[in-house]
């Protein structure tokens, strides 16, 4: 438990720097065609990895701190590492606001507009 402990410690504040968005927010957003427009696919052409991922989120934005178990923290660490790699490849174009790189950082929490 001691190592959980830590390890959230150690991940809640990037968390909380990664995921911009309240779980209403999110929750609002994955409910539109431009979330379930980008991300990969499955094989099947099922839901995206990024959209399963902000099902994911929202669980873990309405649990208590308190009552999240390591396979929350894996997931925050996720999190955070796509969070972070997708930021860098920012497009050089002027239109962010309807890119599809938008599009999948909301899917994963994260609004680069905010």
């Amino acid at each position: 438990m001691a190592d959980e402990t830590n390890d959230l410690d150690e991940v809640w504040p990037q968390w909380k720097d990664a995921v911009n968005m309240s779980a209403s927010q999110l929750e609002k957003w994955l409910d539109t065609e431009e979330s379930q427009s980008v991300g990969q696919k499955e094989q099947d052409g099922g839901e995206s990895v990024g959209h399963r991922s902000g099902r994911r989120i929202i669980e873990i934005l309405t649990t208590k701190r308190d009552d999240l178990g390591d396979d929350d923290v894996e997931h925050m660490h996720k999190v955070v590492g796509y969070v972070h790699r997708h930021l860098a490849q920012r497009p050089t174009k002027e239109d962010i606001e309807s890119s599809k790189w938008r599009y999948s950082l909301m899917n994963w929490g994260h609004d680069p507009l905010k």
